[in-house]
């Protein structure tokens, strides 16, 4: 359960210090599972990002002077600080997003491991030479870029914040971070517990709304802007980038695809059906394989085994360690999933399981919805076209490859495919085939350091989790070196 009701440090974390946001503005942050008010918590205006602009200006011209090995070792005692704090950073995000204190104690631990991960590869931002002949050295460098903006997404706040602050402090850059509105708690206690490892201004965090967004993405003393959120935040945070120019990182949304051949075993494709859904977290994940296509020959078969496969997520109250299933991060996103439900059964999906809010009384009062499986959807419906960012499933039967790999490529959304086939001709064909930045074959839902995580189509641009999302913080120069004797 959550020992400590909220951090110290309520207000914004800018130049090494708390500040009281410039409008006196403070508003409740709400614990899903409850919907009750946990407390009070900033909200920056465009003034205050001023000041969080101009901290990370100052703070930038200190921490780009600071070896990369020792910025390496700095970024390795903020994983230590994380791994011992694992379980209050948790326990907060539990209270303030509604997922799992159990999946949250893992999100830090990943968080943690993606900074040992970052602040081993400071010395592989490496240049080239370009051969000029005997009279000249051509070469290029790696320089940061300066004042990097972070804006997150709610379903893994603490993963999110301390995770993706990795690669640009290691590439040399200052940081401002805005926490999602719905849930920042645990970057607040962040700040209280990293603070001083590193210089006055790297790191800032500035929790607010849309304004304190805008207001990063536009600002001109900001170099880059990245976000994880919808595509529509895509789209508004690429537009205001644009009147200075500044490039962007975009991890969208995704209306993934899990395709199933025939030839794939009935109770594995059920289990990955399931996990792919992250109904842990009430499906609120980008990467989540909402679209289940099984082949007609196998589709009964793992229709029959959904229920029983399902059965280990029950929603509960997510400070609770037994709890396998969160709730819903707030009012108006439950009121969406559920319209979405309603919609389903409206234009003839077929209900498999769930669909309906918990009756458990001690659920009464929070965002509950039941984990839920449609069959027999069809591509024309709402749930099989839209993101849903929610605990319900679509399963569609085929038997023509040509028109499921059609269907499969007719989203704008472009994130993850998952395969599953014994034949290795149809893995790669389809893999190929798939529009999509990252691909399964006979697996599902699964991160790993090193291999490039990111969206084709409306689901983002660039690269993370990768040596690639290091560079991207970096800017290249190209320096030419005369050698001719004069005279």
């Amino acid at each position: 359960m959550l020992d400590k009701p909220a951090p110290t440090g309520r207000s914004l974390y800018i130049g090494g210090s708390w500040r009281h946001p410039l409008s006196g503005r403070y508003a409740p942050t709400l614990n899903p599972g409850t919907n009750e008010p946990i407390c009070a918590v900033a909200e920056a205006s465009a003034a205050d990002i001023d000041a969080a602009v101009a901290a990370a200006r100052t703070g930038f011209r200190t921490w780009r002077q600071v070896p990369p090995l020792e910025r390496g070792r700095i970024l390795k005692a903020i994983a230590a600080v994380v791994r011992d704090n694992a379980r209050e950073l948790a326990a907060l995000d539990a209270a303030n997003c509604g997922n799992p204190v159990r999946e949250m104690i893992g999100d830090a631990g990943i968080a943690a491991a993606q900074l040992d991960f970052f602040g081993g590869l400071v010395t592989e931002m490496k240049g080239d030479t370009i051969p000029m002949g005997p009279d000249a050295i051509n070469l290029t460098v790696r320089q940061p870029l300066g004042v990097v903006a972070r804006i997150l997404a709610f379903n893994h706040p603490f993963m999110f914040c301390a995770g993706k602050m990795a690669a640009p402090l290691a590439a040399g850059n200052a940081v401002i971070i805005k926490p999602p509105e719905q849930a920042p708690l645990s970057s607040l206690r962040l700040a209280e517990l990293i603070g001083g490892l590193l210089p006055e201004g790297v790191l800032n965090i500035v929790p607010g709304g849309r304004a304190a967004g805008a207001a990063l993405a536009s600002h001109p003393g900001t170099d880059k802007v990245a976000l994880i959120g919808s595509v529509q935040a895509g789209r508004a945070v690429m537009k205001a980038a644009s009147d200075t120019i500044k490039p962007v990182l975009l991890e969208l949304g995704g209306k993934n695809a899990l395709i199933a051949f025939a030839d794939a075993d009935p109770e594995r494709v059920a289990a990955a059906v399931v996990a792919g859904m992250n109904f842990t977290w009430c499906g609120q994940s980008c990467g989540s394989t909402s679209r289940a296509f099984i082949h007609r020959d196998i589709y009964d078969a793992v229709l029959a085994r959904l229920p029983e496969k399902l059965s280990g997520f029950v929603p509960g109250i997510p400070t609770d360690e037994a709890t396998t299933m969160g709730a819903i991060v707030s009012a108006n996103q439950h009121a969406r999933i559920l319209d979405f439900i309603a919609s389903a059964k409206a234009e003839g999906a077929r209900l498999v399981c769930g669909g309906r809010v918990p009756d458990d009384p001690a659920l009464a009062k929070g965002f509950y919805i039941e984990p839920t499986i449609f069959a027999d959807v069809t591509p024309q419906m709402r749930i099989a076209r839209e993101e849903i960012f929610g605990p319900v499933l679509s399963v569609m039967p085929w038997s023509d490859e040509a028109q499921m790999l059609e269907t499969v490529n007719s989203v704008e959304y472009g994130l993850t495919c998952s395969i599953w086939t014994n034949d290795l001709v149809k893995a790669h064909r389809t893999a190929l085939a798939a529009e999509a930045g990252f691909v399964w074959i006979n697996e599902v839902a699964k991160h790993f350091l090193g291999p490039p995580f990111g969206g084709w189509k409306q689901s983002g641009i660039g690269r993370e989790e990768c040596l690639g999302e290091l560079i991207a913080f970096t800017q290249e120069k190209n320096i030419h070196v005369s050698l001719k004797l004069p005279g």
